[in-house]
């Protein structure tokens, strides 16, 4: 089917395995409570959300299926929900203060804080699934899609796919390194562009698979996760933290690396439909590796289990809590409680 590529996340079976080399501990069991329903609108999100971040104004903005949310801390508004019934996967706040909202199926939408433009295949995008969306040091807009990497400088759209180099049509992150080198993590493998010729990373003679995504951290190491787990980078030496698949990573402003992965105690599988509905959840959590202690050979790492069934984006707000995207809607950690902002109504 059209789309199948975008779920291979949720179709895919995954096992567990040990978390070697590392000092784990289970934080206390959180409780998840209920915003209170004075602070909040009918209007939020609970579906699937799939990334969220904080702009320079301070509001929380959340790409989910229903649509893209502002948060301004005490309502959520639907900014796309006259504009597109599309499920949208990824946002932006480029460096002018314009957003960028990337959707599965109708392309990316621009918006400026007043008006939206629409940019799909037929004005040069590479495909119409848009899962990851970043901006490089001189400023271009680059979209990782269904169909390659597209580079847009403002006027025009370069497209970078196999015929190109790179190493798969499916790109899930975009990362540029203080080199000015250019990561991509595809649903196959990971490749590096250096400007002129693409390179599949391997690590001993392999290639990683199905890369989630790829960060780069306040020291210059590459951090990658995926179906090989959550691996980093110093340029010369791999070091691997954990087997079990890691969706997505995160280096808070401690240095602090979360990930939302596969829980270490999870002894079955987890599989979601079309509908993003999980038949089985109980098997993730959200792992946070100590910075002070991440270059030991014992690092500390603390795992939460909000049990929200799958977790997917992570973002720090300024006020130091941890939001998260999951099956059904936002979170926010704020060290000791998970809020979810939905009342009785909606957690039905």
């Amino acid at each position: 089917m059209k789309y199948i590529h975008i779920y291979a996340l949720f179709l895919m079976v995954v096992f567990c395995t040990s978390c070697r080399g590392q000092v784990k501990t289970e934080l206390p069991k959180d409780s998840i409570k209920s915003e209170p329903a004075s602070v909040i609108t009918s209007s939020r999100p609970n579906r699937i959300t799939r990334n969220i971040i904080q702009d320079r104004k301070g509001n929380i903005w959340i790409a989910s299926w229903q649509g893209i949310f502002r948060y301004d801390g005490k309502s959520f508004t639907n900014i796309t929900s006259k504009v597109s019934s599309a499920r949208f996967f990824s946002v932006l706040e480029d460096r002018k203060g314009n957003f960028w909202f990337g959707s599965i199926g109708s392309g990316v939408y621009y918006y400026d804080g007043k008006s939206f433009r629409n940019f799909t295949t037929k004005e040069g995008l590479a495909g119409n699934d848009v899962t990851c969306i970043y901006e490089d040091k001189t400023g271009n807009i680059w979209f990782g899609t269904d169909g390659g990497a597209s580079r847009y400088d403002g006027k025009s759209f370069r497209n970078f796919t196999t015929k190109e180099g790179l190493c798969y049509n499916d790109v899930n992150s975009i990362v540029e390194d203080k080199t000015g080198k250019f990561w991509f993590g595809t649903g196959d493998n990971a490749c590096i562009y250096d400007g002129k010729t693409f390179t599949i990373l391997t690590h001993n003679g392999k290639p990683f698979t199905n890369v989630r995504t790829i960060i780069e951290d306040k020291k210059g190491n590459i951090w990658l996760g995926g179906n090989d787990g959550l691996w980093r980078y110093d340029g010369s030496t791999f070091t691997n933290f954990t087997k079990n698949f890691v969706g997505y990573i995160y280096e808070d402003k401690k240095r602090n690396i979360w990930t939302s992965s596969e829980s270490d105690n999870n002894q079955g599988w987890a599989l979601s439909g079309y509908g993003g509905k999980a038949l089985f959840n109980d098997g993730w959590a959200l792992s946070r590796y100590d910075g002070k202690s991440i270059s030991n050979k014992k690092p500390v790492v603390a795992e939460i289990k909000p049990e929200v069934g799958m977790i997917f984006g992570i973002s720090e707000a300024n006020d130091g809590s941890i939001w998260f995207g999951g099956s059904d809607g936002v979170y926010r950690y704020d060290g000791k409680t998970i809020t979810d902002f939905k009342d009785k109504e909606v957690r039905k």
